[in-house]
């Protein structure tokens, strides 16, 4: 009794009461992690049964999980220096240490951090989905995985290729919604242009009613026109509104049909050739072309070495 009669009891009071504390901000800063990101979770799940998509999906639960990440880190953050502050370990020099060092991590990881806060905004807008076909960094392939560092892209070669999110300023993403199917055709200028248009518009009709591409064409053929007038060509445009990524399957399709009926009209798909003018005279008449027909026996002299001709 008398030794505990003889207890400084205010001596000990004030560290039972900071530990009492730190032990109170340990597990309010534990049970706040545990709620928010179960508040999280359970949003999310809400978005996945809403949107009904594998890929949605997943974009969904790459933002949960950076979230969650976000929130353990800023509470722990917060209740670590408040444990310090019951220490007694003052906050101002950790800060200020804190703020140096982390700017010399800015910099040195300057990169680093623009990869993850530009592909978490891709995520976040949806630009890029698994499986969309996109052109990014001047590399074009079907899109196998994306993270907030990197998209894994493999092209039509099978080669993969891993592009870091800072170095995305471009998507071109060629399946969204819909595609067209972009042909330029070129018939040779003695033909006739409007029945060449004709004959394409039968063979757009002959392919979009044939069953097994009906269902990736979404409209008819749209012919714009005489595209331009080339060296050896008139290059006709026409196009087909189709699903997304079936562009390429009609446009290929489609140019086959077209050989096919050329051929059988007889219309001519011109190729590369040179004409030989001979050039005006100062008075309005054309110069006949010198040329000089050659004999057998002259041509089959030119053949032969000069060594073998001398020695004859």
């Amino acid at each position: 009794m008398n030794y505990i009669r003889n207890i400084d009891w205010e001596r000990w009071s004030g560290p039972a009461l900071a530990g009492l504390r730190i032990v109170f901000i340990l597990a309010v800063a534990w049970a706040s992690i545990a709620l928010l990101q179960r508040a999280v979770r359970a949003i999310r799940l809400r978005v996945e049964s809403r949107i009904g998509d594998a890929d949605g999906a997943r974009r969904a639960e790459t933002l949960a999980r950076v979230v969650r990440y976000l929130i353990a880190l800023v509470i722990g953050a917060v209740a670590v220096m408040l444990v310090l502050g019951e220490v007694g370990v003052s906050l101002a020099p950790v800060l200020g240490a804190a703020g140096v060092v982390g700017l010399a991590i800015g910099f040195g990881a300057q990169s680093l951090v623009k990869d993850y806060f530009t592909g978490f905004f891709i995520l976040f807008e949806d630009q890029i989905r698994t499986g969309d076909v996109v052109k990014i960094a001047d590399i074009g392939g079907s899109v196998e995985d994306i993270t907030l560092r990197h998209v894994r892209l493999r092209d039509y070669d099978g080669n993969v290729h891993f592009i870091p999110n800072g170095l995305i300023t471009t998507v071109t993403n060629m399946s969204r919604s819909f595609a067209h199917a972009v042909m330029d055709i070129g018939v040779s200028y003695r033909e006739n242009v409007d029945e060449v248009m004709r004959l394409m518009a039968q063979v757009g009709e002959q392919l979009r009613a044939d069953p097994a591409h009906a269902a990736r064409i979404l409209a008819d053929l749209e012919i714009a026109g005489v595209e331009k007038l080339d060296d050896s060509a008139v290059v006709l445009r026409c196009r087909f509104k189709v699903a997304p990524l079936q562009q390429w399957t009609v446009r290929r399709e489609f140019l086959r049909r077209v050989k096919a009926a050329f051929d059988a009209q007889g219309v001519e798909i011109p190729f590369p050739h040179m004409t030989i003018y001979a050039g005006v005279g100062k008075d309005g008449d054309a110069p006949a072309l010198p040329l000089r027909q050659v004999g057998a026996e002259a041509a089959n002299a030119s053949t032969v070495p000069k060594e073998d001709r001398a020695r004859s």
